[in-house]
């Protein structure tokens, strides 16, 4: 009987082998976006950012960040309010995250009492003067990119991604690099159309919260200006028990007490 579970572990542990050896760059890519993006049913953060120019001057954000996974196909809405600084206070943004197709996004602006759609095309644009993007807010979908797997260097993968339709992004193609025991993307590298890298994302600090591994503090930075943002997220929570209704325009204006707190 004794010798038997070690011939049953390495049996297990040579197939657990095969397995990850086989594993394509779209399971790759589609499991790091699941790590990132889509750990429990719903969650929620509060982030600070701050937002350093190429003179060493900063700028502050604060906000909250409301997360609901509508079901495993991937569809996902998110609720976003800034506390501070004060030219921002009370600023909302939802997005309705489709993975076949275009995103629904919605933006609240206070000053102006307006609620603003957000076309398509600015998901790649800067995110509340920000280096992160919209579009890294709520990630982007794994089918828009076609993924190659470039190495397996150490304990992570390395896998290239190229727009399926190059027109409608500002990048040639991009490189991430996974963990390859959580599946956490730790670093994504963007090429510009001369193949020249120009901006960078990187996880900087990732915790265990819950039993799910997490990113709490991470860097946007822009290669060609010298400027960069750094997000800590805390009071991480997991499985909260939000309600769908909120994720929509009428909690734009009207934020969920329960869930922004001042």
């Amino acid at each position: 009987m004794h010798k038997i579970i070690p011939l049953l572990t390495l049996f297990f542990s040579l197939i657990a082998g095969i397995s990850e050896a086989q594993m394509s760059a779209d399971e790759i890519a589609a499991r790091a976006s699941r790590m990132a993006y889509y750990q429990g049913k719903d969650g929620n953060s509060r982030v600070n950012m701050v937002i350093t120019d190429a003179q060493g001057r900063q700028r502050e954000r604060q906000m909250a960040i409301l997360r609901f996974n509508i079901a495993d196909n991937g569809d996902q809405k998110y609720y976003v309010y800034f506390y501070k600084p004060s030219d921002v206070k009370g600023m909302s943004y939802i997005v309705w995250k489709h993975p076949d197709k275009d995103d629904d996004r919605w933006l609240y602006l206070p000053a102006l009492d307006l609620v603003r759609r957000v076309a398509s095309s600015d998901k790649r644009s800067s995110f509340a003067g920000t280096n992160f993007l919209y579009e890294d807010i709520s990630g982007r979908s794994v089918g828009l990119d076609k993924h190659e797997l470039l190495s397996e260097e150490g304990d992570s993968y390395l896998v290239k991604n190229t727009p399926k339709d190059a027109d409608q992004v500002e990048f040639s193609y991009y490189q991430v690099r996974i963990d390859k025991k959580d599946f956490i993307p730790l670093k994504a590298e963007y090429y510009n159309k001369e193949g020249r890298p120009y901006r960078t994302v990187e996880a900087l600090e990732v915790k265990n919260i819950q039993g799910y591994p997490t990113i709490v503090k991470m860097a946007a930075s822009d290669l060609d200006s010298g400027s960069s943002t750094t997000a800590d997220f805390s009071d991480v929570s997991y499985g909260v028990g939000l309600n769908e209704n909120i994720f929509t325009e009428r909690y734009l204006r009207n934020p969920p007490a329960k869930w922004i707190k001042e």
